[in-house]
């Protein structure tokens, strides 16, 4: 018994999913940096910018209005509409605002829904790799089991429809796709993504395409894959407002589908969350009225870095391919003879810039790390200078190996 007389057996144990599921590869090394003095971090995939005033003005005024409510569990259909609106002008899709467009709290409480509502137990998802970090454990939340597709630098980190398809089986239900690619930057071909949709088609398979990065593409145009022919009515599109818009914080997202699927999701939405916040919603619903100049301004930025970072990285022998969106660069590491965490472990250590090893991004990704490029040119020019002191003191030994003094992380 313990002191208030409660019995001490240890309780029943918690969930075997729970119990198995991976901690987050790029938070561990957040933390750790956060402890740390004069560290540069090329690790948070999060804009350096902040929300537009017009945006948090229009959030601040709907405070002071009172409007303090739940919304309808679709979300603000003021907002709804606006989403069509944008989607219709930019890419020529377009969902009835009434029932095909849902908002959440950022794209990753989308990508949880897509997966709960379209999953039974053992279904398969065909994922390529390197890919965000909550993919495949969104899978294994919601029963399925996630089958990673590797790609590689020599193919830009695309994917191929035969690639999806060699790795297929009778259990496969869906495709899921994230680009622009976090990490690795990586845009897809419009015939490469046409062939995908024709091997959906043919084998009845969903399409969940997460497109948060669609505005930050700086070469050719981004393609929404539920615009392509014969892929709206098997396509659930995510997307939001954090990185085009600098938002990350008020967590606003949307989801868009066919009805019979978009019902399924809020359903499910309706029981976990009931509805996004209206104050973000109010911000998000103004952001599309009246913030396209900033994120022009954004991505002309974000270009500007791109080319300074991927050539900077290269120059001091780091291959890295050049990114056509979102704001990371991949660059290969083997050249120091360290896998990619114990690279990023004793770069942070010995030259406090703080990147996140590619190991956090599955299969085909140990050789490289993530920089991400959504920092100020300065930090990133001084950050590309310790990364060439770092790689100069591989080289002369003066690196401590493991069991040397390294400090484990």
């Amino acid at each position: 018994m313990d002191k208030n007389g409660a019995d001490k057996n240890p309780l029943p144990p918690l969930s075997a999913v729970a119990r198995t599921l991976p901690a987050s590869g790029i938070r561990r090394f957040f933390d750790i940096a956060a402890q740390m003095k004069d560290v540069i971090s090329l690790g948070v995939g999060e804009p350096d910018f902040v929300t537009p005033w017009v945006v948090r003005e229009a959030a601040i005024y709907s405070l002071e209005r009172g409007l303090t409510t739940y919304t309808s569990n679709y979300g603000l259909l003021e907002l709804r509409k606006a989403i069509n609106d944008h989607l219709e002008n930019l890419y020529g899709v377009s969902y009835n605002p009434d029932n095909e467009i849902l908002v959440t709290v950022g794209v990753s409480e989308g990508m949880d829904l897509a997966m709960r509502a379209i999953l039974d137990p053992g279904d398969e998802v065909l994922i390529p790799e390197p890919c965000y970090v909550s993919y495949k454990p969104c899978v294994v939340l919601a029963g399925g089991k996630p089958v990673g597709v590797v790609t590689t630098q020599a193919d830009d980190f695309t994917v191929s429809a035969a690639q999806l398809e060699a790795q297929a089986t009778t259990r496969t239900k869906a495709i899921l796709l994230g680009y622009p690619s976090n990490p690795t930057g990586s845009t897809m071909p419009k015939e490469k993504l046409v062939e995908i949709v024709n091997l959906a088609r043919r084998k009845n398979w969903y399409i969940i395409s997460d497109e948060i990065y669609d505005r930050l593409t700086y070469e050719g145009e981004h393609i929404c894959i539920a615009g392509l022919p014969n892929a709206w009515e098997r396509t659930i599109t995510l997307n939001g407002f954090s990185k085009s818009y600098a938002m990350t914080g008020w967590r606003i997202g949307f989801a868009c589908a066919p009805r019979e699927i978009l019902q399924a999701m809020m359903k499910i939405h309706s029981y976990t969350i009931l509805c996004a916040p209206i104050t973000g919603q109010k911000a998000a619903l103004e952001a599309l009225k009246s913030a396209e100049a900033s994120v022009t301004e954004m991505v002309q930025e974000y270009n500007r870095r791109r080319r300074v970072i991927v050539k900077g990285l290269n120059a001091i022998g780091l291959t890295c391919h050049m990114p056509k969106g979102a704001f990371y660069a991949f660059p290969d590491v083997s050249i120091s003879g360290l896998p990619s965490e114990e690279f990023a472990e004793k770069l942070l250590f010995e030259e406090h810039v703080a990147v996140v090893p590619g190991t956090a991004f599955g299969a085909g990704a140990e050789a490289h790390v993530r920089c991400s490029y959504a920092t100020s040119l300065e930090k990133i020019e001084i950050a590309l200078q310790r990364l060439a002191n770092f790689l100069d003191k591989l080289k002369a030994g003066k690196v401590a190996t493991a069991g040397q003094g390294s400090r484990s992380i």
